[in-house]
């Protein structure tokens, strides 16, 4: 199990990557704005499954072996880059407010389930947040405190539902200026627009992202 010292410095760590401007920040903000507050919430859901995912991965060595290829940084770089290229053109092209079910307007919804999978799908294929599992969680394991695959994915486990506290409170704060937004004429233009440019932007900074030479001091404030 881990101890209360290790867990309280867990945590402060965690707030410290949230606070800090990152791809999931901006990810569940321009969903905040395009779909409101459930967009947001989708969002942080998406990612907080994405971060379950990244840490049985690197409890279970996964991590490790992708890692140990040297192509696979490049691979999910550019993989990840191309999907988010795809994203900010769907959004160009479709727009619509979130929907929960059935269609229900003019405009083509969005689901809720889509902008889960859409974030899910873009935090596993970054090769940032790869790496930032498999060097951050075992910072605070103790071999002498008994498995440390099983303390990583109780690290993992808090990680993921702070994770989804904090940016379901980012989304919903997002959500309230999307809404607003939706009052004004020409807002659904420029909330795909602003979408658009804030997945265009998140692709480029994958398209041109370096390994990082020094994998902890570099990812602890902005692999998440």
């Amino acid at each position: 199990m881990i101890g209360l010292a290790t867990l309280s410095l867990f945590l402060l760590a965690v707030l410290a990557l949230f606070l800090s401007p990152g791809p999931n920040m901006a990810f569940v903000l321009s969903h905040g704005v395009a779909h409101g507050p459930r967009g947001g919430f989708a969002a942080a859901l998406g990612i907080s499954a994405a971060d379950l995912v990244h840490t049985l991965f690197a409890a279970t060595g996964v991590t490790a072996l992708v890692a140990a290829w040297p192509p696979s940084f490049d691979v999910l770089r550019l993989a990840g880059a191309l999907y988010l290229l795809w994203l900010a053109v769907q959004a160009l092209r479709g727009g619509g407010r979130l929907h929960a079910g059935a269609h229900a307007g003019p405009a083509a919804p969005v689901a809720f389930g889509r902008i889960v999978r859409m974030a899910l799908l873009n935090n596993l294929v970054n090769p940032k947040a790869l790496l930032f599992f498999m060097m951050f969680l075992p910072q605070f394991a103790d071999p002498a405190r008994g498995s440390v695959p099983l303390q990583l994915v109780q690290l993992g486990a808090v990680l993921s539902a702070a994770a989804l506290a904090f940016n379901t409170l980012l989304g919903a704060c997002s959500g309230q200026v999307g809404r607003w937004l939706q009052r004004r004429p020409g807002a659904e233009r420029f909330q795909r627009t602003l979408l658009a440019l804030v997945m265009a932007g998140l692709a480029l900074r994958l398209l041109f992202l370096d390994r990082p030479a020094t994998p902890v001091a570099s990812l602890s404030l902005q692999g998440h």
